[in-house]
Formats: C-alpha cells, sequence, structure tokens
C-alpha cells in the first residue's frame, strides 16, 4: 500500500492543532471569564478602579482545567462586583515574568492604589468569593477614610510586592503639600505600571528609600493615574527621576546609574548642597517647640546657665558648641534647641533638669513622649557622642509622662544680664524699729 506522506503530515497537522484549539480554549466566548491578553491587560486590570482577579493559566495544565467551572462560578457569583478574568500565561509569557508566574494556576487579586495580592487558599468557588469579599471591604473601608485614591499605583516604579515600600505616593492632591511647599529635599521618580524599565528600577527604588529614610524623600507618581502632574513637569518618558531641591519651581534630571547605591550617593550629595543653614533656637513658646521639636526625628535641647552666671560672653561660648555640633549632623532630621535656666520649670521638671546642674542636654523624641539625658561632661567631643548614641536609637531611653507646658517667654537680647537691686533699708529706720519694740516692752 502506497502512503502519502505528504497527506498523512497534513492530517497529523491538522489534529494536533484542533487539540490546541480546544486546550487553548478553556473559556469560550459566551464564559463569564473575562479573557485577557498583553494588549488589554492594562486597561482592564492596571486601570481599573475595581478589584479584579487574574487567574494565570497553562491550556496543558490539568490544575488548571480542573479549575475552570469553578472560576466561572466565582465569576457568576461576583457579577457586577468584581471583575473575574483568565490570561494564557504560556502564550503571553512576558506578563506572566512581569508578574513573576512560576506555577499554574496562579491567582492574583488586583486591588486599586495596592500591590497585587497573591491568594493562598482553598481553590473552591467559596473560599476564593470570601477572600476576595474581604479586599473589597477594605478597599470600601480606605475609600471612607480618604486613603485610596482609586487607581492603581504599583508603589512607585510599578512594584508588585505586598511590603509597603517607604517611597511615598505622591497625587494631585498631595504633591505641593508634600513636595513643591516643603523645604525638605525630595526625590521623586513619574513611572507608569506597564513600563518595563520601571518594573526593573522598583527593587532598587525601594532599597534606596528605605536607606535614605529620615534624610532625603523619595516619592513616586503614577503617570498613568496623574497626567496632570506628568504634564506639568514635562515628563516624556519612564522612568523620569526630577531632584526637587532648594529651588522646588525648577526641579533637575537624576541622570545617574539606576541602582539603589548610585542613587542613595546623589541624594545624600544633593542633601549636602541643598540642606539650609545650621541654627540653634531658643525656645521661647510651644510654637518653637511644635515647629523645631514636633517634625524632627530627635531634638536636642540645651538647658544653659541663668545668664548672671554664664554673662553673654559665657553663653555664647556654649551656643557655639552646640552650633557646632548640629553642624556635624544637619544632614540629619535633628533639631537643636536652648533654653536658660529656670525658663521653662515643667520641661526641666520632667526631664530631671535643674539646681545646680547646667549646663545639660537632653535628647527629646517629642512624639514619642520619651528622652534621654546626657550624663557626660558639657563638651563638644562628648555631645558629639551623645548625638551618635542618640542615633543609634533605643538605649536609655526615658518616658515623659503627661503633656509638656511650655510657657511664653521673651528671647535673649544678647546682653549681660542686670543685678536687680533690692530695697534699701537705713540702718537707723531699722535700729529705730528695734529701739521702739524695746521700748514698748519696757513698758
Amino acid at each position: 500500500m502506497e502512503i502519502n506522506f505528504y497527506k498523512l503530515a497534513l492530517t497529523l497537522f491538522t489534529v494536533l492543532s484542533l487539540l490546541f484549539d480546544l486546550g487553548n480554549a478553556l473559556y469560550g466566548s459566551s464564559s463569564p471569564v473575562l479573557q485577557l491578553t498583553p494588549s488589554n491587560f492594562k486597561s482592564k486590570v492596571l486601570n481599573s478602579n475595581g478589584v479584579v482577579l487574574v487567574e494565570f493559566f497553562a491550556p496543558w495544565c490539568g490544575h488548571c482545567k480542573s479549575l475552570t467551572p469553578t472560576w466561572e462560578k466565582v465569576a457568576n457569583t461576583l457579577k457586577g462586583v468584581a471583575t473575574v478574568a483568565a490570561i494564557d500565561a504560556d502564550a503571553h509569557k512576558s506578563v506572566s515574568q512581569d508578574y513573576g508566574v512560576r506555577g499554574f494556576p496562579t491567582i492574583k487579586v488586583f486591588v486599586p492604589g495596592k500591590p497585587p495580592i497573591d491568594y493562598q487558599g482553598a481553590r473552591d468557588a467559596n473560599a476564593i468569593t470570601k477572600f476576595v469579599t474581604k479586599q473589597i471591604k477594605a478597599l470600601l473601608k480606605d475609600r471612607l477614610d480618604g486613603k485610596a485614591s482609586g487607581t492603581k499605583s504599583g508603589g512607585g516604579s510599578g512594584e508588585k510586592k505586598s511590603e509597603p515600600s517607604v517611597s511615598v505616593e505622591l497625587n494631585s492632591s498631595n504633591f505641593d503639600e508634600l513636595v513643591t511647599e516643603s523645604k525638605e529635599l525630595w526625590i521623586v521618580e513619574f513611572f507608569a505600571p506597564w513600563c518595563g524599565h520601571c518594573k526593573k528600577l522598583a527593587p532598587e527604588w525601594k532599597k534606596a528609600a528605605k536607606k535614605l529614610k529620615g534624610k532625603v524623600k523619595l516619592g513616586h507618581v503614577n503617570c498613568d493615574a496623574e497626567k496632570s502632574i506628568q504634564s506639568r513637569f514635562e515628563v516624556k518618558g519612564f522612568p523620569t527621576i526630577l531632584v526637587f531641591g532648594a529651588d522646588k519651581s525648577k526641579p533637575v534630571p537624576y541622570e545617574g546609574a539606576r541602582s539603589a547605591p548610585a542613587i542613595g550617593s546623589f541624594a545624600l550629595e544633593q542633601l549636602e548642597s541643598n540642606v539650609g543653614p545650621v541654627e540653634v533656637t531658643e525656645l521661647t513658646g510651644q510654637d518653637v517647640m511644635e515647629e523645631k521639636c514636633g517634625p524632627a526625628a530627635i531634638c536636642f535641647v540645651s538647658f544653659l546657665p541663668d545668664i548672671l552666671d554664664s554673662k553673654a560672653e559665657g553663653r555664647n561660648k556654649y551656643l557655639d558648641m552646640v552650633l557646632s555640633v548640629a553642624g556635624k549632623f544637619k544632614s540629619d532630621p535633628y533639631s537643636f534647641v536652648w533654653v536658660a535656666a529656670g525658663k521653662q520649670p515643667d520641661l526641666e521638671k520632667r526631664v530631671g533638669v535643674g539646681g545646680y546642674g547646667y549646663p545639660a542636654m537632653v535628647a527629646l523624641n517629642a512624639k514619642k513622649g520619651a528622652y534621654a539625658p546626657l550624663k557626660s561632661g558639657f563638651e563638644v567631643k562628648h555631645l558629639i557622642e551623645f548625638v551618635e548614641e542618640a542615633k543609634k536609637g533605643g538605649k536609655g531611653n526615658l518616658p515623659i509622662e503627661g503633656t509638656l507646658e511650655i510657657v511664653k517667654t521673651e528671647a535673649w537680647d544678647g546682653k549681660d544680664g542686670e543685678v536687680v537691686d533690692a530695697d534699701e533699708f537705713s540702718l537707723e529706720e531699722l535700729m529705730g524699729d528695734d529701739d521702739a519694740t524695746e521700748s514698748k516692752d519696757e513698758l
């Protein structure tokens, strides 16, 4: 019998094609499950204002085929409440790689304004629906509290991990308040969730933000959601990194390497050039306490001797010492204030300063209501060691009970103090009184 190998090959190809099509069609055109592709993933998932469940499947995967009826049941149950979708991760490897999919089926829940959440529960409709309902309730609560923007930000650079980033999410409602009206140095990344380069930058940006915490502010803007900010700063490519220094109206682009060490080094260099003048402020009232000590990570309060004890020359020497110490830590989020002996009695009482213990210094954390006293001499060397020790945190901290009462006082005029003379009494008047008393006694 003569075999036509060409017809046999053609027939075999046709059969395989049919099998592939049948295997690939886990969800038909009438299925309640939304079919995703790289071309609609952004619009249907990343830009969605609601919760979206995505199943990453492979048509040859047995577990995926077993999940199909359950997934369709979930889609029907959540119809109008949440979107249930699926994508062939085997055919669209770029999408699966972007989200770290390594096995099938993988289920991820996309909530607006948050990184996608991996579902690790039971593969039945009841368990999946309960899990999604929990995410929806959390989203509604955040929106009621004003915490959710309702758009997908990805946590900076299109980041997808559940661990929160130290980088601040910026949008049209908070950008000016936090960045342009601030005196602090800001480095801002403008990204798009679908941008591959942004996704590669994500872990490095996160490391840099963590390293620079408390020194330089890092933020991120999702340009897909914040077109007005993108246009305002003429951002034309992603990611774009802009540095908002002393002149916030003229941010400069960062053009260095996109690695955490490079970003960190650059930020600290910028901090040195953009830092304001070092100052040591007199604590003359509650307004100074709130302005200087409120936002500071640590507020170092110096208690200096009465002006009659040190005179202007002595006080200025102490202030110069504190100023030199403040200068060494100008890149840190610390503030330095001073107060004359006895001017703030409640503060002195609560931190154990007073009597003959001037000069003195305490490290004050106003937010936590805690302090640590300087236990060595008031000398530059010891003061630097004290600040460095406080920088490490936690050691020797004491609680401040109650609310500090900071009274309004007159600022020092820079002059020596004047001794107020007591009322003068004549010896004759004093003796006369005694004589008069004695005379009456004799009578």
